[in-house]
């Protein structure tokens, strides 16, 4: 008898750790870009269902939390919350008066409660314009004019489902897309959505009330980023890993598929407002590196600083790339994976990079402004690109500088 229970035990805790495990794995896997699972879709087609006002959380309060002011650390660098943050916010220019300068509004939302924020630079003011609690989101990404977020989360007993909900900035109304979406990206009409499965992935464009599906391509790859590359086409690429090669493609409005960079290891690739350009980072020997890709031609141009595409932000007008780049990465480590998963952290210095010339420029050198690292991830600007935002992987706080 006493052999039979300790079996028992044995199974019991056998399977509780494979269940803890398939957590963690769907966590690193959508939110921290390991390129180790596919999750297929739980019961849908990879369309989205019609708009669904319903609480985000079973259980969820209304209780507001009360952040902490906004710390200016130097005339033009601003600790806006000490964090954490969800990584994701939105930046855009509000009607001044007559004898003032546009106001620039950082929409961002707390990651402990889930609570919308917005602060206006200029007046260095911040406002709370939700407390609906949504606890637990990973990633955000916004509606250009910041009326809506589309957030990630985990649920679940073994947080196995990824849900994807649209949370409006002042808290009214909502609705959920597809449950375990590989993927999302958002522009100012519609939505483009990833189901991916074992047979493959299929991406759809929806309205941004989550109405009206429609399938605008199909392929076997399974496990891909997606994004708008301008109005009639979309940028694919294959989950980096160091392991891995991976391969960039663009889709136009048939579907057809056409590689603009790969197979390169550890590949991440960012598309340009117009889709004209492919900013791509890759590992070679170890060692990051990062090109630009100019589509029509297919020419491709090694950038004088490295980093990670992810790091990075396109200007409106598509003439310069704001990056965060590494000082001294270090030697011996699988990149990207082990700075996505957290096992690493960079210490970087903001760079301004002119895309004609291909010459960078220091813009903020943080540890010496802050006395502290910076790893800068969810870089945002303005329209205009006079206020550039960002967030700290190394804590998750919140910052802006005026550039």
């Amino acid at each position: 008898m006493p052999l039979i229970i300790m079996r028992r035990y044995l199974i019991i805790a056998a399977a509780a750790i494979a269940i803890l495990g398939l957590g963690a794995a769907i966590y690193v896997y959508f939110f921290a870009g390991s390129a180790s699972l596919t999750v297929a879709p739980e019961g849908t087609t990879g369309l989205p269902l019609a708009g669904q006002d319903i609480p985000p959380v079973a259980g969820a309060t209304s209780t507001p939390t009360t952040p902490g002011a906004p710390v200016p650390v130097s005339a033009r660098l601003v600790r806006i919350s000490a964090g954490p943050v969800v990584p994701g916010e939105r930046v855009i220019s509000k009607a001044g008066s007559a004898s003032s300068s546009p106001e620039v509004a950082v929409s961002y939302i707390e990651r402990q409660s889930g609570n919308v924020f917005s602060y206006l630079v200029h007046a260095r003011t911040l406002t709370r314009t939700s407390n609906r609690t949504v606890p637990g989101i990973q990633s955000a990404l916004w509606l250009p004019n910041a009326s809506t977020a589309f957030v990630r989360y985990l649920s679940g007993t073994d947080s196995s489902t990824i849900n994807t909900y649209a949370l409006a900035a002042n808290g009214s109304g909502g609705f959920f897309l597809p449950q375990n979406l590989a993927d999302i990206s958002v522009a100012s009409t519609s939505v483009l959505i990833l189901a991916s499965g074992v047979n493959g992935s299929t991406a759809s464009l929806t309205r941004t009330d989550g109405t009206r599906a429609t399938e605008v391509f199909t392929t076997p790859l399974s496990a891909l980023h997606i994004s708008f590359a301008g109005k009639s086409q979309y940028l694919a690429y294959t989950k980096p890993s160091a392991t891995l090669p991976g391969n960039a493609f663009l889709v136009d409005s048939t579907g057809r598929f056409s590689r603009v960079a790969g197979p390169l290891d550890g590949l991440v690739a960012l598309a340009s407002p117009s889709g004209k350009f492919v900013l791509v980072s890759y590992v070679l020997n170890g060692t990051l590196q990062t090109e630009l890709v100019t589509v029509v031609t297919g020419e491709t141009l090694p950038l004088p600083v490295a980093t990670v595409a992810d790091k990075c932000v396109w200007t409106a007008d598509e003439s310069a790339i704001y990056c965060g780049i590494p000082v001294s990465p270090p030697a011996g480590v699988a990149y990207p994976d082990d700075w996505y998963q957290g096992a690493i952290h960079f210490s970087d210095r903001i760079w301004k990079i002119q895309v004609a010339g291909r010459y960078a420029q220091l813009v903020l050198d943080f540890s010496s402004a802050n006395q502290g690292p910076l790893d800068a991830v969810a870089l945002a600007l303005d329209p205009a690109a006079t206020v550039l935002v960002f967030v700290n992987k190394a804590d998750g706080s919140l910052w802006s500088y005026q550039l």
